[in-house]
């Protein structure tokens, strides 16, 4: 049996959480670190994704194909402010966006159901000077094929339940929290 410790919770004021102001936000985000949505159709998904980045410290996000982009009001209304912290830009093309951050020295990490691939728990290698793109892809069909082949490898978030997959900004989040326990990094 658990013990079960009795204490009072009190919420922390927004004084307490030491959160930086929008404008500052770039001074400490993790330049080596950028997420690539590849062709991702929901606004609200997009918009949860710059949420969970900007709680994360990421350095950019990459919206490609079909993703939308600010300041589109469903993006808008579950990014809550984020869009404005979290630098992003437009590529039409992932391949060719992806092409680009390997000319970067950016090592390149489709987060996909792929093999070879790496269950998520086991990357740990993963070194805070290292530049990792992490790519996340449409919500039904996932990473393109033509993204997927200028990945240096796919990571696998570990499912037991009968739909193995989740959503785009769920898988996000598991993966942003790994990496920066990774990193021994506080968000």
């Amino acid at each position: 049996s658990c013990a079960v410790l009795s204490m009072a919770l009190q919420k922390k004021s927004m004084d307490d959480l030491n959160r930086v102001h929008t404008a500052e936000y770039q001074l400490y985000a993790n330049k080596n670190l950028v997420v690539v949505l590849d062709n991702v159709r929901s606004q609200n998904n997009v918009g949860s994704v710059f949420r969970t980045a900007d709680a994360f410290g990421i350095g950019k996000i990459w919206l490609c194909g079909i993703t939308g982009t600010p300041p589109h009001p469903e993006l808008r209304k579950t990014a809550l402010g984020a869009e404005e912290s979290v630098l992003w830009e437009y590529g039409k093309n992932t391949s060719e966006i992806l092409k680009q951050l390997k000319s970067e020295e950016f090592t390149i990490a489709a987060v996909e159901q792929a093999e070879p691939g790496i269950w998520l728990p086991d990357f740990k290698s993963y070194a805070p000077e290292t530049k990792l793109a992490l790519v996340f892809g449409h919500e039904v069909n996932g990473v393109s094929e033509e993204a997927l082949s200028e990945c240096d490898i796919a990571l696998e978030i570990p499912q037991s339940g009968s739909k193995h997959s989740l959503n785009i900004s769920v898988a996000v989040g598991i993966t942003l929290f790994h990496v920066a326990v990774s990193l021994n990094r506080k968000p």
